[in-house]
This record gives C-alpha cells, structure tokens and sequence, in this order.
C-alpha cells in the first residue's frame, strides 16, 4: 500500500530512557519515532504543538488517580471490582411502578447515567494515559510517565483498586437486566490505553512486570469477549458494535501477542463490513438511527481503527471490496459531503453534529490513500484536538 509519510520506513530512535520504537497499535509507531526527532528541531511546528500537548499534560499531573470502586453504587453481584453501567437511550417510564421496566428514547441520554461513574471514569483515564504517556515519550520528562504509570496501576493493577477483565454489567436497562453485550462498546477506550502503555516501555516508571501484568489482564478480557454471552451477542451485532467489537477484539489479540486470532477476527471483520454497505457506500444500520449521521461517522471511525489493525496481521481492509463492489473508502466518500454540510442530511439527527468529527478520518484518509484533496478539505476544519489528531496523522513538512 502506497503511504504518504515523512521519511520511509520504521526509523529506531535512542530515547532518553534507551526504548526502542514503541510497539503502539493504534497509533503509528514509525511516525511517532520520526516526530520524536523533529520535534526536538528548534522552530519546528511539530514543537510547537507539543508544547500545547504538554501543557495539558501539566494539568493532568494533579489529577487523582481512579478507579471502579469509586462508584457508589453496587453491582448486583456484591462486588465493586466488577464495572458497570446503565443504558443510556433507556427512561423511567411514568405510567409504571417505581418508573419499571424503563423505555426507549433512541439518541436522547439520560442523564441518570452519569450517577455510576465507571463509564466516565474510563473515558478520562484514556484522555489522561494518552496525553501524559505520548509526552513522555516525545520529550522523556520522567514525571509524565510516572503519573501515566500510577494511573494505569490504579485502574488495572493494585489488588484494592483494580477493575475485573470482564462487562458483565455494562449498560444494564432497569428492570428489564442486569448487562447487556452492548455495554461493550464502553471498553472502546482500552485500545487507547493499551497504546498508552505500550508508548511507557522504557521508561523507570512502568516496568517490565507492570506491562506482562496489563497484558495478563487484557488476556484474561479478551478470553471473556471471545467465549462469555455477552461477548458472543456484541460479536454478533450487525451494527456500530459489532465494528467496535473487532476492534477491540483485534486490538487486544494483537497487544496480548495472540496474532494468529488477530488475523482469523480480521479476515472474518470483511463478512461484516459487505453486510453494512451498500453499492452506494451508505450505512443503512446506522441511517436507520435518530441520530444517522452521527452514527454513520462513529461506525466508519471504527472501520478506519479496524483497517489499521489488521494491516499489522498481513490483512489489507482499506482496499477490500465488498460484494458490492464498495470498501470503506467509497463509504467515507459518501459519507463526507453530508458530514461537511455540503449536501442536505435527509435523514434524522435530532442532535447537533459536530462535522470536526469528521476531521481525523480526513487525516487518516489521506495517508492511507495518498491523496492530497482529503488534507485541502481538512485544512478547512478546526480541530478541537489538535495535538493528538495533526501529531498522529497530519503531514507536516
């Protein structure tokens, strides 16, 4: 596949702390080794934007670590180490007792959600790994890895804090269940995290004991995605979550040293992806949504994720077609002109999108395909996370 990068090839670097290219999925590892040197240019723009990314770093340097026995509710099976969560489309149903079972409100959440801390929890233990552990990696300053490797104990190590690897109660609708498969897609956030210990190797902070224990507990995840009912439903799922589903899968297999199951879940992702597209490259599952266009830019998001995982098992998805002569290319292609307000949205979004959304798959689209239009279009977009979206994706001269 032809690529648009800076310079050719997986560069090694001599790191302050003497690690080798990071072994990051996710993320580009020879890109990041080559911003490592660039970024040390003085005037360069790449250290520029580090700086910003480091002041942000800064602020998270405060923050405490967290952890599933935060919450303050408990889990049905009496145990505070077993994450949870409550369905967010689901509502106390006025014409019930005590409001049970709740309702469905397609694309409006509940607010009650947020009362189990978990799922939030999780979402700032990601944002705060990756920007504290890519700091570090790009500037060696040792404090940003401390704090990076403290909170990844918290969450997945220390016997008194530590999140049990598996959903059982992930996204649970009152009175009706306890957890769903669906709650899965909750756990998105690990594939980022995975990255962000994997950017600590090397560094005095994360040890080597501390990673084979992450990668025990991802296993022992990953073994409970593949084989426990609601894994086996989420596999399933026609929709955004089952994409999700192989991305995490596939992520996980491949941070765990498992490549032969990354590569079985990789050929096996194409039979989903024929089922989601048409000839026209639309996404009726997700059009079919109240909110289309959101989730038809959040499920190709997962594609272009799925796509960078399987190229590292030898598996090409970016130019796959599928029985309809589309891949995800033609889906991003029509999909675009909608996302940027070119083109009138017919279908519902009873939200407000956000077309920035759109702007890291722009990024990505055009490295991946070498075409240089999709940077004209992006350029005409403000990021709202600049130092992670334009560091891992953007070409910069």
């Amino acid at each position: 596949m032809k690529r648009c990068v800076i310079l050719p090839g997986i560069l090694l670097f001599t790191a302050l702390a003497s690690a080798q290219s990071p072994s990051v999925l996710v993320m580009n590892a020879s890109r990041l080794s080559e911003l490592k040197k660039i970024q040390q240019q003085p005037g360069s723009e790449i250290r520029q934007i580090v700086s910003t990314l480091q002041m942000r770093a800064d602020s998270i340097l405060s923050m405490r670590p967290l952890s599933v026995m935060d919450k303050e509710f408990m889990p049905v099976s009496g145990n505070k180490h077993d994450y949870m969560s409550q369905a967010p489309y689901f509502w106390y149903d006025s014409s019930k007792p005590n409001g049970l079972p709740y309702l469905r409100r397609d694309g409006v959440r509940n607010p009650e959600i947020n009362k189990i801390t978990d799922r939030t929890y999780l979402g700032r233990l990601e944002n705060a790994t990756r920007t504290l552990s890519l700091v570090w990696y790009l500037t060696g300053e040792e404090k940003y890895a401390q704090k990076s490797a403290e909170l990844l104990r918290t969450w997945f190590l220390n016997e008194t804090t530590k999140m049990n690897p598996h959903l059982e109660y992930g996204q649970a609708i009152p009175g009706v269940n306890t957890g769903r498969g669906i709650g899965i897609i909750e756990t998105v956030a690990l594939t980022n995290i995975a990255d962000a210990a994997s950017l600590l190797v090397g560094s005095k902070s994360w040890t080597e004991a501390d990673h084979k224990a992450l990668q025990a507990w991802y296993s022992q995840y990953l073994n409970w995605l593949l084989t426990s009912k609601n894994g086996k439903d989420e596999h399933a799922a026609k929709n955004n979550h089952g994409t999700w589903y192989y991305a995490q899968a596939i992520d996980f297999a491949l941070f765990t040293g498992d490549k032969v199951k990354a590569k079985q879940l990789a050929e096996e992702s194409k039979k989903r992806l024929d089922s989601q597209l048409t000839k026209e490259g639309q996404q009726p599952l997700e059009l079919a949504r109240t909110n289309a266009l959101g989730y038809s830019t959040m499920n190709l998001r997962g594609w272009f994720t799925v796509a960078t995982l399987a190229e590292k098992t030898g598996v090409d998805l970016w130019n796959f077609k599928t029985s309809h002569a589309v891949g995800i290319r033609g889906a991003f292609d029509w999909l675009l002109p909608y996302a940027l307000g070119e083109k009138p949205w017919t279908w519902q979004q009873i939200s407000k999108y956000n077309k920035n959304e759109i702007y890291p798959l722009l990024l990505q689209a055009a490295d991946v395909f070498n075409d240089p239009k999709y940077l004209s279009t992006a350029a005409g977009l403000k990021s709202e996370d600049l130092g992670f979206n334009d560091l891992l994706y953007r070409k910069i001269e």
